[in-house]
């Protein structure tokens, strides 16, 4: 969560879905072997975060439901003393300051300083004197408060998910002071009620507000959980961000380790040798994701069996394609090939015939596969014609690059082996011109138009989870042997968190 800032914090949201307490899960004696994804939050984010969801305590306060306080007191020479608070409404909350300390026991220790309200509703009141002289009257009330709240987040993990628990809370009280119908002078009948009356008031304040705090917490984990849930899910493509080890707590960062198996139509890859180790993070950045080769090759794995790796070209991208350059063997290929057909009678397939194959290394991402290409002539009113049929052997180096909420691929080298070549145009498959054409063809237009296209597709999912919410600042992408690493800064897109206490408290 955070270490210190001026508010207290929806940050507590974020420490609730990375950490877990140890004694609720077992891990084995090596979990960092089944570890595929691992989340890293410094310093310097949890402060932003805090001071971005002060929301979090004021909704707490705003929304606890006061019961009707009823009491009963006898008092000498006045006799028997009996009153009722109700309509109990919390005004004009603030907050001065919260600090945090992390505890490598799982548990955040937050003090939450001078927090200031104004509580309203009405006294109703009656005694019986000794005389069996008989009142009962009603007046508004203000209660005007300073608390100090000292709070001890538990956390544990249930089915290998986070589960908060922030029944542990204590309310000081500064001040205490009760106003009738807006009289802010001392009187003996105020100062009677205050006396007794302020001790039963402190108990259900703190009972209801700290209440609301732990339901508060639920609820916002709740909430985070479901948006990771559904960030690393599509349609039939699941990623299973269930915990994989116990939490890792220092002063500067907390870091979680979670499975990163992809799971495909009940179908799951099996992790048991990740790499990660923690000295592979930094922290000088605001949060870090650590990817393992397994989990990105168990992806690639399912989009190819799900029958994403296809693509299809025809007008003007088409024509970019095959117009790579303006040459005489260039325009010579092209009428051979299209037998004077234009690009949006043609089409262009692309797709993987083979399950891509990935290797993470510090060059960038290496990507192997057999893929084919086939253009087809759509003759009006004919059957489609295959003019050129392609199999090919690829392996591509691919540096990722994040920039103005798009994911880019680059192409930094490449080697292609043709496997099978029909070519309607060349039966013999021995004409150079088209052989040399092609090879130029494949790798500087080809290859770059499948990974753009594979880069933009990925940005449109990413943006449908709402990433392009975020504020994302200098992020990095380095790749090493075996694994990947996202490093980044952000700024904290408030109008979600705003959006959730309007529907949900």
């Amino acid at each position: 969560t955070c270490w210190a800032g001026r508010t207290m914090p929806g940050t507590l949201s974020i420490l609730l879905v990375l950490v877990h307490a140890a004694a609720a899960c077992e891990f084995g004696p090596f979990p960092y072997r089944a570890t595929g994804i691992v989340c890293r939050m410094t310093k310097p984010a949890a402060l932003l975060l805090n001071q971005e969801t002060a929301q979090v305590i004021q909704a707490a306060f705003r929304n606890a439901k006061f019961p009707n306080i009823t009491g009963e007191r006898s008092m000498r020479l006045l006799g028997r003393v009996a009153y009722g608070l109700s309509n109990i409404q919390v005004n004009d909350l603030s907050i001065e300051r919260s600090e945090v300390e992390l505890k490598e026991d799982n548990a955040a220790h937050i003090s939450i300083k001078n927090v200031t309200a104004l509580f309203k509703g009405t006294l109703t009141y009656g005694y019986a004197g000794a005389w069996f002289l008989q009142l009962f009257h009603s007046v508004d009330f203000e209660v005007e408060s300073s608390i100090d709240l000292q709070l001890n987040i538990n956390l544990m993990c249930q089915k290998d998910q986070v589960a908060p628990d922030a029944s542990d809370c204590y309310l000081a009280f500064h001040k205490l002071t009760l106003h009738l119908q807006g009289d802010k002078q001392p009187g003996w009948l105020k100062q009677l009620f205050m006396d007794f009356i302020s001790f039963t008031l402190k108990i259900v304040l703190k009972r209801e507000v700290c209440k609301e705090i732990n339901a508060v917490a639920q609820t916002l984990t709740s909430f985070i959980l479901d948006l990771a849930a559904n960030f690393v899910q599509d349609k039939d493509i699941i990623v299973d961000i269930s915990l994989a080890s116990d939490p890792v707590i220092k002063a500067s960062y907390i870091e979680s380790h979670h499975k990163g198996l992809v799971l495909y139509k009940n179908n799951s890859s099996v992790l048991s040798d990740s790499v990660f180790s923690p000295s592979l993070l930094t922290e000088s950045r605001m949060l870090y994701f650590w990817l393992s080769e397994h989990s990105l090759s168990s992806l690639a794995a399912a989009a190819f069996l799900d029958g994403r790796l296809v693509l299809s070209l025809r007008g003007e991208k088409l024509q970019e394609l095959f117009e790579v350059e303006d040459t005489e063997v260039q325009r010579k290929a092209v009428q051979m090939i299209f037998q004077g057909t234009s690009y949006n009678d043609s089409v262009a397939k692309v797709r993987s015939l083979t399950q891509p194959q990935i290797s993470l290394q510090p060059e960038g991402i290496v990507v192997r596969s057999l893929v084919a290409l086939e253009v087809s002539i759509l003759p009006t009113g004919e059957e489609p014609l295959v003019a050129l049929y392609v199999e090919k052997e690829i392996s591509v180096t691919i540096q990722a690059t994040y920039a103005e909420k798009k994911l880019i691929l680059q192409p930094v080298d490449s080697s292609i082996e043709i496997k099978v070549f029909k070519c309607t145009a060349d039966p013999s498959g021995e004409d150079p011109s088209i052989q040399s054409f092609l090879q130029n063809m494949i790798s500087v237009a080809g290859i770059p138009e499948v990974t753009s296209s594979i880069g933009s597709a990925l940005t449109s999912l990413m943006n449908s989870k709402r990433l392009d919410l975020f504020d994302i600042i200098n992020p990095e992408i380095i790749t090493r042997k075996g694994y990947v690493i996202v490093q980044l800064d952000f700024g904290f897109p408030r109008h979600l968190l705003l959006n959730f206490f309007e529907k949900s408290l």
